[in-house]
């Protein structure tokens, strides 16, 4: 069976663009393939540990975990959740990656140049973050990595590293899917990228201090429903989805798409043309203060004994086969 493979960092609790963006998707994903792909939902813990983390990492991956099942996740033998350094096998193939990576491309992806912005120097991991992250990847035989628009660059990367590496030693890793491959599994037009409420040119963030600007999945629901009501739009007066010249507006679409998973050129074509942006908003924030409200009831009804049985049975699969495809690297470098 092919594979599918996602992870979240649990950094802090998700914000409604992390949920719709990313969790939401793969649930949904997970939900309609499992039949027939192999589903890894894993928690980069490693990856969590080069910035900060708010509160304690480990209750963080279990509300994370508690995340995927409150949004709806049907667990089947097919499904395994799994944390990233329980693995052994994610950290010792990043570094045989980073023997046949090369700086220039690492120093070329654009997070890392956001990250590092502005700074005298900035910690080895987040340079290191996609070889790593390419090691999650690969160990997997993964094909489809449904994530975020700002993630592509690094699938790509992990591309031309499995492609490098197999010229070098024969067919050892699955090459990822082409990234418009990728965005066509997901069934999305492009990728999904929830916008700052104030500010909709740039990208939904929990680090953001503007607290009106995002939505975290604990806001109260009326609360939340208040936060899009004073969301930006524009003065042009009609509604129409363009994310260059009416990115507030569009951003209102998408969410409301995503909430009630109405396909977008639905939601567009209900409202295109209208010119009441008030009317518009009202509509999302009952969709967002509905989902919040069940959300929420769903997520404290969850057992962490439940999350934990899960993430056993998760990680001995993810051991057995990270282990096996290591072994063949390994081999292929005379470690073995």
């Amino acid at each position: 069976m092919k594979t599918i493979l996602t992870g979240i960092r649990s950094n802090s609790v998700l914000t409604l663009g992390n949920y719709l963006g990313a969790l939401l998707p793969m649930v949904r994903l997970a939900n309609k393939w499992s039949n027939e792909y192999q589903v890894n939902i894993f928690v980069p813990d490693l990856h969590s540990i080069i910035s900060e983390v708010d509160g304690d990492l480990q209750e963080n991956i279990i509300q994370t975990i508690k995340y995927y099942l409150a949004a709806g996740l049907e667990v089947n033998e097919n499904v395994h959740i799994y944390r990233q350094s329980y693995v052994p096998a994610h950290s010792e193939l990043c570094w045989i990656l980073n023997c046949v990576a090369t700086m220039g491309e690492t120093s070329r992806m654009i997070q890392y140049k956001e990250k590092s912005k502005g700074q005298e120097s900035c910690n080895v991991g987040i340079f290191d973050y996609p070889i790593l992250m390419a090691a999650d990847i690969l160990l997997y035989s993964a094909e489809y990595i449904p994530l975020g628009e700002d993630q592509f660059q690094h699938i790509e990367l992990a591309r031309n590293i499995a492609t490098r590496f197999n010229n070098r030693f024969g067919e050892i890793f699955v090459v990822p899917a082409k990234t418009a491959d990728q965005v066509k599994f997901m069934g999305v037009s492009d990728g999904i990228r929830i916008r700052d409420l104030l500010t909709p040119e740039k990208k939904m963030s929990k680090s953001t201090r503007a607290e009106n600007s995002k939505i975290m999945l604990d806001d109260d629901p009326e609360k939340a429903a208040k936060k899009i009501m004073s969301a930006t739009t524009d003065s042009l007066g009609i509604i129409k989805f363009d994310m260059w010249g009416q990115p507030g507006i569009s951003n209102l679409l998408q969410i409301e798409s995503l909430i009630t998973d109405t396909p977008l050129q639905d939601v567009i074509s209900t409202w295109a043309g209208q010119t009441s942006y008030g009317e518009l908003k009202r509509k999302v924030a009952s969709s967002v203060s509905a989902m919040l409200s069940e959300f929420q009831e769903k997520l404290k009804n969850i057992p962490d004994e439940e999350v934990y049985k899960l993430l056993e049975k998760g990680e001995k699969y993810a051991n057995e086969v990270a282990g096996k495809k290591l072994y063949e690297v390994q081999k292929a470098f005379h470690l073995r």
